[in-house]
């Protein structure tokens, strides 16, 4: 039973903005991507500046997967790596840097909210 406070990207403006700009994530905080339907998801890390781990959700709420993520250093950085869901998934949270191996969260453990 872990509790996180999340900012929630439910549309199209904030999960383009997500946490990008950002000079730090403290520790118990994330961001939650809410999507209306399960596929494969992939997100990068432009112009996101502090290390992250993503978990992504099926429609269930199980995790079906954890990626850690790598920083960029410069806003010029062009070339940034993506993250691909190996299931399709209906949410990503986004937490600090191995937030997830930290807490003992594996996969298809559940989340709810609040």
């Amino acid at each position: 039973g872990q509790t996180l406070t999340v900012e929630i990207a439910d549309n199209a403006e904030r999960s383009a903005r997500g946490l990008m700009f950002r000079k730090a994530l403290p520790e118990g905080t994330g961001m939650l991507f809410v999507f209306p339907d399960e596929q494969i998801r992939s997100f990068w890390m432009k112009n996101t500046f502090i290390p992250l781990s993503i978990g992504y959700f099926n429609g269930k709420k199980e995790l079906v997967d954890v990626q850690d993520m790598v920083p960029v250093t410069s806003e010029l950085q062009t070339e940034v790596p993506t993250y691909v869901s190996r299931s399709p998934a209906q949410y990503a949270l986004e937490v600090p840097k191995g937030w997830f191996s930290k807490h003992k969260i594996t996969l298809k453990q559940k989340f709810s909210f609040l």
